[in-house]
């Protein structure tokens, strides 16, 4: 048991837990790209992804969210990541990828 707690404390860890996730595939919503990223919260997930959205010359703008919502699986957690993007593109739109707004 200490072994895992220092293990745990020090970076160490099954190499499971230091593979990163596949991204998921992204949702087109109004030309922007609503990609999940549930985040492990200790048995839930945490709401949290990307919205990308391309333009013209081959750039895309993206901007990282993560929200306080935890859920308890994680399919539930893509379907609420979803939902809470696309309301905020329907209330923000090109807006949230100026420096303020």
């Amino acid at each position: 048991m200490l072994k895992k707690l220092f293990s745990g404390l020090l970076g160490g860890g099954d190499a499971r837990s230091a593979t990163p996730k596949q991204e998921r595939e992204p949702v087109e919503y109004k030309g922007f790209l609503i990609v999940p990223e549930p985040q492990d919260a200790g048995g839930q997930y945490r709401v949290s992804g990307w919205i990308r959205k391309p333009v013209e010359g081959g750039e895309t703008l993206e901007r990282r969210f993560e929200r306080s919502d935890v859920v308890p699986g994680e399919d539930g957690c893509v379907e609420l990541t979803v939902a809470k993007s696309q309301r905020y593109i329907d209330d923000i739109g090109d807006e949230m990828f100026e420096q303020q707004h």
